[in-house]
């Protein structure tokens, strides 16, 4: 009996569409987020012939997967830098005047423009932080975790008292 040929090692079909310049096109599309369904719709095929693509070719597979999971990467590192406190240098123009008087005692302005760096402290986002503890760690974090599975149901006792005035009736009613 012959072995069964796996999916990505198969040979495409003479019509199908798909083209060796395609790597190039998916890589830039997936790295800022396109689903199958886009690729399709960009290509102007169906979903199952990006799927078809992807089991066929693996250039074409690796270029998907590889941009996506770089996508991934930048965005959570991304999203981990806006969780901290952090200052960053910026280049900025000032504009810098000297001001003079000449040999015939005339006041002469004279303006340049410089760059500077200059420190800018960016402060942590709020929302962020929540955001990345909360997916990290739901169960220390997240505000309608259930939490009934870790802790056993026990009873609570109040202790309520005898039901009697503890002045007495007479400083009650005086």
């Amino acid at each position: 009996m012959k072995a069964a040929t796996p999916a990505f090692a198969r040979k495409p079909h003479n019509n199908s569409k798909y083209r060796p310049d395609y790597v190039a096109q998916v890589q830039e599309l997936c790295r800022v987020g396109t689903t199958d369904t886009m690729l399709a719709d960009h290509f102007g095929v169906s979903r199952e012939t990006i799927i078809n693509w992807k089991k066929t070719y693996p250039e074409f597979r690796a270029a998907v997967l590889n941009s996506k999971k770089n996508a991934e990467i930048e965005v959570t590192a991304s999203l981990y830098q806006a969780t901290l406190d952090r200052v960053i240098t910026l280049r900025q123009a000032i504009k810098c005047k000297e001001i003079y008087y000449d040999e015939n005692g005339k006041r002469v302005e004279k303006e340049r423009v410089e760059i500077v760096e200059v420190e800018k402290h960016i402060p942590a986002d709020f929302r962020s932080q929540q955001f990345w503890l909360r997916n990290r760690n739901p169960k220390q974090w997240n505000e309608k975790y259930d939490d009934t599975d870790d802790l056993q149901q026990r009873g609570v006792t109040l202790n309520l008292g005898f039901g009697q005035n503890p002045l007495g009736d007479d400083e009650a009613a005086g």
